[in-house]
């Protein structure tokens, strides 16, 4: 920012007359108007998904839970349900996290783990009217840890658009230039830093938010450990 006004103080009259100077203010505040709009609705759009992560996370480790200890009311022969849920859950917070993190890919191995468990669940017999409503909760449960793994692929290959910075960047150069009238005192120049610092702190959240799955702003999948830690207990 500061190189951009130092640019305009040589290029352009380091002492403008009133009009110039009251046509710079009126820019520069319409200006500044439209880019902090354009930050403040990026911002609250990646806070929105980054919560909505965090509740599809919740969701999903409510989702294996039910199914894990579903099995384990249905009576004998769903062992094979518990060990795909127990594999499964080994691979999102590690292996998977860090696929979505790095490329936005979903783990194949968990893929795999999740078509084990729902072809236990498919092979089921009930025997009883609590086995099939059993049956039918875990049916249930499994399509929705498909879905929120969708969503959360989904999330991690939609970055912010490419126009946004574009935007974001020329933004901060036009309202940059237009200070070019004030002259560069001590007042003016820690105002400007004020400025620049906030503006470079909001541009720098919203792109650490953008990708949730790798720092700086990752969000941990504590849930899922701390499920796989209550689970490692009843085995």
């Amino acid at each position: 920012m500061f190189a951009i006004y130092a640019l305009m103080r040589v290029l352009m009259s380091r002492a403008p007359n009133a009009r110039t100077q009251d046509l710079a203010a009126s820019v520069v505040f319409r200006v500044s108007a439209l880019h902090g709009l354009v930050l403040a609705l990026v911002f609250a759009s990646e806070v929105v998904e980054y919560n909505q992560l965090s509740f599809e996370s919740a969701s999903e480790v409510n989702a294996i839970s039910d199914i894990y200890f579903d099995s384990m009311r249905y009576g004998e022969g769903t062992e094979a349900i518990r060990t795909a849920m127990r594999a499964y859950l080994d691979y999102i917070p590690t292996e998977e996290w860090n696929s979505l993190g790095r490329t936005g890919d979903l783990s194949g191995s968990a893929w795999v783990a999740w078509d084990d468990a729902y072809t236990a669940i498919l092979d089921l017999t009930p025997a009883s009217p609590r086995q099939d409503a059993l049956r039918d909760n875990m049916l249930d449960k499994i399509h929705a840890i498909a879905e929120n793994r969708d969503m959360r692929e989904y999330q991690a290959k939609t970055g912010l658009n490419v126009l946004f910075w574009i935007a974001a960047i020329v933004g901060v150069v036009m309202v940059s230039a237009g200070y070019y009238t004030f002259a560069p005192t001590r007042d003016n120049v820690i105002l400007l830093s004020i400025f620049s610092a906030y503006t470079g702190f909001i541009l720098f959240t919203i792109y650490a938010m953008s990708n949730p799955f790798s720092d700086p702003a990752a969000l941990k999948p504590r849930l899922f450990f701390e499920l796989r830690a209550d689970i490692a207990k009843t085995e």
